[in-house]
């Protein structure tokens, strides 16, 4: 029978971090299922690269409990470490390499790499495959960093603001890729600004805010609960837009029907975002 830890590829309790009299992690709890998309989302400073680092064993802590793949990260051996995929926001491949050759390269650290043709054509880089890194675009620099992140054939993939700085097309592909190793089992552990691309990749969430998870779950399940009520926008019979936020939009939308003796020209009712309730629940509304 499997038990509830075996169930999680990361199990955090009471997680703290300190830098002088800066405290970065809080008492973080966190909860990642084996095989599952993760979300952390919070502003700069919030602690997800600090929480990040220390999942890896690139980072003591100060306290509480973490375990990774069934061990501690603070005692990893090698060959835990090999287990586990990283993508930094910094570009870790050798400039004056061919793709081919840095990926070939990198295999030779991992006990049991991935084959490097199949990685090259998984992030999409075939017909880069012999140019020198120095060579590519933005993008495909950040589909190469992803390679590196799983050559090793990682059962945790961690990914760390991995699409900062791609245009949009860029970026859609890039969750492609990231749809695709999921698909494969892997579980990825991705920390984001872009709340589309959260919403879109992601199981589960947790927002961070000074060091503190301050929600989590579900993204839909999250605008259902700290999502409060509705806008409803009409056009009046001077062709005036009006809009207004309400708890009972279903009540203002009768009210306006019989106003209005049937159909409500130009009726919109819009629902709170994700980023509405992470605005909110991170201390930012008033700064949109």
């Amino acid at each position: 029978m499997t038990t509830h830890a075996e169930e999680l590829a990361v199990d955090v309790r009471g997680l703290r971090k300190r830098y002088g009299d800066v405290t970065a992690v809080d008492g973080v709890d966190l909860g990642i299922r084996r095989g599952e998309v993760f979300g952390l989302l919070g502003p700069n400073g919030a602690g997800k690269s600090t929480t990040v680092e220390i999942l890896q064993g690139n980072r003591a802590r100060d306290g509480g409990e973490v375990t990774v793949l069934g061990a501690d990260p603070a005692t990893g051996t090698r060959a835990w470490r090999s287990r586990i995929g990283i993508v930094w926001q910094d570009e870790s491949a050798p400039a004056e390499l061919t793709v081919r050759e840095t990926v070939r390269h990198f295999a030779r650290y991992y006990p049991r790499p991935r084959d490097p043709e199949e990685v090259v054509a998984l992030v999409g880089l075939e017909a880069r495959a012999d140019s020198r890194v120095k060579a590519l675009s933005g993008g495909q620099r950040r589909r190469l960093d992803v390679a590196l992140g799983v050559i090793g054939g990682p059962e945790l993939l961690l990914l760390d603001e991995p699409t900062t700085g791609f245009d949009p097309a860029a970026r859609r592909r890039f969750w492609d890729l990231i749809r695709k190793l999921a698909g494969e089992g892997t579980t990825i552990l991705l920390t984001t600004h872009y709340l589309e691309e959260a919403e879109t990749l992601a199981d589960r969430l947790a927002v961070v805010a000074r060091g503190r998870v301050v929600a989590e779950g579900e993204p839909a399940a999250l605008r259902e609960r700290f999502g409060t009520g509705a806008t409803v926008g009409w056009t009046e019979a001077d062709g005036i837009p009006r809009s207004e936020h309400t708890e009972t939009p279903t009540r203002t939308v009768a009210g306006l029907a019989r106003r209005f003796d049937g159909e409500i020209p130009g009726l919109t009712v819009t629902r709170p975002t994700l980023e509405d309730v992470y605005l909110r629940l991170t201390g930012q509304e008033t700064a949109r």
